[in-house]
């Protein structure tokens, strides 16, 4: 259990270089985490950030460099080291054992452990711990069992129960509710001004880096390239330090009024994997020229619900029904009523890896005119002529147009499958969790081609588990819980603790 007496420490990296083969991921990084602070790490995807906190932790070796915990010069070759030495690290992936309760996985995470537990007394102890918590996790059940802010949750109070004294966060709140990512950070702000811990936080959330952050750095293709105390330097500061010259999409104006009725889902019910009820009696209508957002944390039946919408996944229940015609996903559906998706993971489940970018950008039409003759004499030529213009109109990177897909960039994927999605008339469009993992540059552009697709008179049902996207983009937003829609509100009168509430299932 954390002991209030022990002084919590600082790190510094000094000059800290790590080299993969031919690539340099850190080019003599210095970062310095004053005792006692909270300390935000920024950077786009492949700035360097995980790397240096690997280094940091032991799953790496710096090349070169010093790490200085408080005032001594450490070597620390393993996390088990780290651990030893107060260090502990929070992944974006749970690291829970799902077939141990929470108890166990508590217990059993300690650096040392003796030879016979006497679990009356460790249960005694998690009490008393969780006691001095804001909030709890269930000790008795497995991990499987827990919802994934309850996991996120576990894993933040474990590493405070083991007496970790430096803690590493690693985007710590991207599965939890606002209230509950407010609730969590406000708590480790508490004690580091208590003086009993110190936290480096890796996010791309600026929100809350400037409410909970004391001081700011920033990593640029393997560079410290500047930061701050928060307050002398903002939002603005930031992200420019995070993407230096390039350029960046801005919102156009949110133009028009909502015209008729695109897409009406009634009484929609699906199953997940094992046959157990998803998302049950969902009733949603989208307009044309109109952006509806269903805001929710992971796991709450968001997934099956646009793996329902797009044929991926057949219905339990109820009806879709696209410009008022009963629609069952099909191809020739789609294709007639100009229905379109964008699913979560797309180089998963909306293009093949290993086909090339020309290809992948035809693949709704392949075999219809101009790209082939009688359905199936294709024209090559007329796939490059197509997928040319629609990589320069989206500004998709790549090396050519014959190269296979799946050697681009998460962000140049995400793009490849929404110009190929938004590149027609587009009447009706599914999009999930569209800037999952990208970084500001990809964001900008996405938001700004949804946005003026909805100008255009698409209807966009907007799924996303990013409430600040969805408050930006939306016109109205609907919160999702337990396979269930439990709240609707215009999103320009709605705020995030409202909607935050609800996706808590409050």
């Amino acid at each position: 259990m954390l002991d209030p007496t022990p002084p919590t420490f600082g790190i510094e990296a000094i000059s800290v270089t790590k080299r993969f083969g031919g690539f340099t991921a850190l080019d003599q990084v210095s970062l310095r985490v004053r005792p006692g602070s909270f300390h935000a790490l920024l950077g786009e995807n492949g700035a360097g950030k995980s790397t240096l906190v690997k280094c940091i932790m032991g799953y790496y070796r710096a090349d070169a460099g010093e790490i200085i915990l408080g005032d001594q010069q450490q070597v620390i070759d393993s996390p088990r080291t780290a651990h030893e030495l107060g260090l502990g690290m929070v992944y974006q992936h749970f690291t829970l054992v799902p077939s141990m309760t929470v108890a166990e996985n508590f217990v059993l995470g300690k650096t040392r452990l003796p030879a016979v537990l006497n679990w009356r007394e460790e249960l005694a102890r998690l009490e008393a711990f969780f006691a001095a918590m804001p909030f709890r996790v269930p000790l008795d059940v497995p991990a499987s069992g827990l919802a994934a802010g309850e996991k996120q949750k576990a894993e933040i109070t474990k590493q405070l129960y083991l007496g970790r004294r430096f803690l590493i966060l690693d985007e710590p709140t991207s599965v939890l509710t606002p209230n509950e990512a407010d609730e969590m950070l406000g708590l480790l702000k508490r004690m580091t001004r208590d003086g009993r811990l110190t936290v480096l936080m890796i996010t791309h959330k600026l929100r809350e880096v400037m409410a909970f952050a004391d001081e700011v750095s920033v990593l640029r293709r393997g560079r410290h390239v500047g930061g701050g105390r928060v307050g002398e330097i903002g939002p603005r500061e930031c992200a420019e330090l995070m993407l230096g010259n390039a350029e960046i999409r801005r919102l156009t104006d949110r133009g028009g009024v909502p015209g008729a009725p695109m897409l009406e889902i009634a009484g929609l019910s699906a199953d997940d994997d094992r046959g157990h009820p998803a998302c049950r009696g969902i009733d949603v209508t989208v307009r044309a020229g109109e952006i509806v957002g269903i805001a929710g944390v992971s796991g709450n039946g968001q997934r099956e619900l646009v793996e329902a919408l797009d044929g991926q996944r057949p219905p339990s229940g109820g009806t879709i029904r696209v410009h008022g015609k009963l629609y069952h996903a099909r191809r020739d559906e789609m294709h007639d009523a100009r229905f379109y998706c964008l699913p979560e993971e797309p180089l998963r489940n909306a293009c093949v890896a290993s086909m090339s970018v020309a290809e992948n950008l035809v693949m709704r039409d392949f075999d219809r005119p101009p790209f082939a003759f009688g359905g199936w004499w294709l024209r090559p030529s007329s796939f490059r002529a197509a997928a040319a213009r629609l990589v320069e109109r989206y500004r998709v990177k790549t090396s050519s147009l014959d190269a296979p897909i799946g050697t681009l960039s998460g962000g140049n994927v995400q793009r490849c499958v929404l110009a190929r999605e938004l590149g027609g008339e587009v009447a009706v469009l599914v999009v999930a969790n569209p800037c999952f993992g990208l970084d500001m540059a990809a964001v900008a552009e996405i938001h700004a081609q949804l946005m003026e697709a909805r100008n255009r008179g698409a209807a966009i049902l907007l799924v996303s588990e990013d409430l600040d996207e969805l408050l930006e983009l939306s016109d109205r937003i609907f919160v999702m819980f337990n396979g269930r829609l439990v709240h609707e509100a215009a999103a320009a009168t709605t705020d995030r603790v409202a909607i935050g509430r609800h996706m808590a299932g409050h």
